[in-house]
């Protein structure tokens, strides 16, 4: 049977910053619970599981909390509820990342992990650096997806330096697009292991999802995107200035590496390195520095860190 439940709002000011321009902020609630919003002078009508209304109401009853004391409200914060209220009704852990694969939460391991996705829920642009196995392309990728299944942001762009590292792009077989693949296969995988095998092809096809060598962002204004710089330790100082300055409206940037891991020529300064003094204390920008301690791929990773740090 369906279960039938009402929200007052009697400002019209008010009901415009909580729903959302175009109703965006209610269709996020919507189709996260899979209920019917009606919006109708003053009165928001709710209809559905009674589970998923109960649980809708509350969502909406904390936006309209946040709007009634700052006077705004935007999708990350909506995004954020849904999930704190989703994995709360779940048994799960709020902070878990809800991507497409069905019945599936990515979560955070460790409290440096737990920084991070925090970190990027609360900036537009995030640094992550830390050694190999400590989750950051991962977590990145994870909420990228999830900023796009929630219609934050209209697409995602994953991209790497194509440096060496040991072997030359000239002697791998193939056109260019062959030879940048084995760059950029990590950023595949990390996209199959989220999302079901039907619709990986899908989202690449039709550009919800582009996975690009760097050199391929110059000249390009991005909107509404969620960009991932992965291995940034490889990019130049000039890469990296041509890379942030593509944060177009509406975007989000996570840049991620391990600045123990440069491979660039010998006397070429790391981006990465470099960026860490430059965009200190500026608002928005969140640098978050991952440790050996979270590591969470096999056990022996992090031994083998260990000895190579002697």
């Amino acid at each position: 049977m369906t279960y039938q439940n009402t929200i007052n709002v009697k400002d019209d000011s008010e009901a415009a910053i909580l729903y959302g321009s175009h109703d965006r902020h209610l269709r996020l609630v919507r189709d996260a619970f899979r209920i019917q919003l009606v919006a109708r002078q003053g009165l928001l009508k709710l209809e559905g599981e009674k589970e998923q209304v109960d649980t809708s109401k509350e969502v909406l009853y904390r936006l309209l909390a946040i709007v009634r004391s700052t006077g705004k409200l935007d999708m990350a914060e909506v995004e954020q509820i849904i999930v704190e209220a989703k994995c709360a009704a779940d048994g799960e852990d709020y902070q878990a990342i809800d991507t497409f694969k069905k019945g599936s939460f990515v979560k955070s391991k460790t409290d440096g992990q737990r920084k991070y996705i925090d970190a990027i829920r609360n900036n537009d642009l995030v640094f992550c650096i830390g050694p190999a196995g400590t989750g950051k392309t991962y977590l990145a990728v994870a909420m990228a997806l999830s900023a796009l299944k929630c219609g934050r942001v209209k697409k995602i762009v994953l991209a790497r330096p194509a440096v060496e590292a040991g072997e030359k792009l000239g002697y791998l077989p193939g056109d260019i697009k062959a030879k940048v693949n084995p760059y950029l296969r990590p950023l595949y995988d990390a996209i199959a292991d989220m999302i079901d095998v039907g619709y990986v092809k899908k989202y690449l096809e039709s550009d919800l999802i582009e996975i690009l060598p760097l050199a391929y962002m110059r000249g390009r204004t991005l909107n509404n995107a969620f960009i991932i710089l992965d291995e940034a330790q490889n990019c130049t100082v000039k890469q990296m200035k041509t890379f942030l300055t593509r944060l177009g409206h509406g975007s989000k940037v996570v840049v991620t590496g391990d600045i123990t891991q440069v491979d660039l020529s010998p006397g070429e300064v790391s981006g990465l390195i470099d960026v860490q003094d430059r965009l200190v204390n500026i608002d928005n920008i969140a640098f978050i520095y991952l440790t050996k301690c979270d590591i969470v791929r096999h056990k022996l990773v992090q031994d083998i860190v260990d000895a190579y740090e002697l």
